[in-house]
């Protein structure tokens, strides 16, 4: 794959004139798990909707994409068929009909006549559109020209999304590394504060004439500033983000589509940020943990309209 990369939603539209019709088409994308392809045709365009189809299939991965392709004829075409004398009406199935009612009325006269909307609606009365000579190539054409348009559009949208996202993820990064920073200088508080306390300790017992046994006490702080250096110690989870921010990054340039694979990453760093932010509470860096898990909320809900 060499496409680059592709919201799931954009516009185009495609007009083509010719001299006995003219043919618009209209395609509209939004984002979706799979390809889901729709059309709306006129009855006798019905035909073409296999072509149509196939065409979309190629071109497009994911997305709920809806085709609308509108013909009018033009006014002189639509003169020449007025002309012939009996418009739209066959004369030979609506004398067949009438034939028929008459025989009908005879045998059982109480028998209700057909009224005129009954004999438009009879099978053969009123002939199926046919679309004019050339119609059908004219359509695929369109359609081609349409596919580039909306392709374009995707891509722009595409380009403006991995932006935002990158943008994402560098905050995250800069969070994180903001984190670990933190973590030895929140130790050397907490060792801090268990002095001072031992301090007061000492001040405290020395004037009641206690005796506190000082080496039994300065172990106890060591083992106690130990685990509280294993409690908060973020340094795996912050491995393991950088290593999942490194991903989401090599997948916004590898071409193609790119939207399940970083969906997957998301999770992968929602998991993280939650490990993360139960240890960030415990050293009183709630708003950091918050913070993340806005950021990696933001990238999920925009890679959902990423192909």
């Amino acid at each position: 794959m060499t496409r680059p990369i592709q919201s799931m939603t954009g516009s185009a539209v495609h007009s083509h004139s010719a001299a006995r019709f003219n043919l618009q088409i209209e395609l509209k994308s939004v984002n979706s798990r799979f390809l889901d392809l729709s059309f709306k045709l006129a009855d006798e365009t019905r035909l073409l909707e296999p072509a149509l189809r196939e065409r979309l299939g190629a071109a497009f991965l994911r997305g709920k994409i809806e085709c609308r392709l509108m013909v009018k004829h033009q006014a002189q075409a639509m003169a020449e068929t007025s002309a012939g004398g009996d418009e739209r009406l066959d004369a030979r199935s609506l004398d067949a009909l009438l034939a028929l009612q008459a025989q009908v009325l005879a045998r059982s006269p109480q028998t209700t006549p057909l009224s005129v909307a009954d004999i438009l609606r009879w099978p053969g009365v009123v002939p199926e559109s046919e679309v004019p000579p050339g119609f059908e190539g004219a359509a695929l054409q369109a359609l081609d020209a349409a596919i580039i348009k909306l392709t374009q559009s995707r891509q722009t949208e595409g380009r403006s999304l991995a932006s935002f996202v990158s943008e994402r993820l560098d905050a995250i990064a800069e969070l994180a590394a903001g984190l670990q920073a933190r973590t030895p200088e929140l130790l050397a508080a907490h060792e801090k504060r268990l002095t001072e306390r031992l301090e007061a300790s000492l001040g405290k017992a020395e004037s009641l004439n206690q005796a506190i046994d000082v080496q039994e006490t300065l172990a106890r702080i060591r083992q106690e500033i130990t685990l509280y250096g294993i409690k908060i110690d973020i340094a795996e989870e912050i491995s393991r983000l950088e290593s999942h921010l490194l991903e989401c990054r090599a997948i916004l340039k590898r071409p193609g589509p790119c939207g399940k694979r970083l969906d997957f990453m998301v999770q992968e760093l929602n998991r993280e940020a939650n490990t993360l932010g139960s240890k960030s509470v415990a050293i009183g860096l709630s708003q950091t943990s918050v913070e993340l898990k806005v950021l990696i909320e933001q990238i999920r809900e925009q890679i959902q309209n990423l192909e």
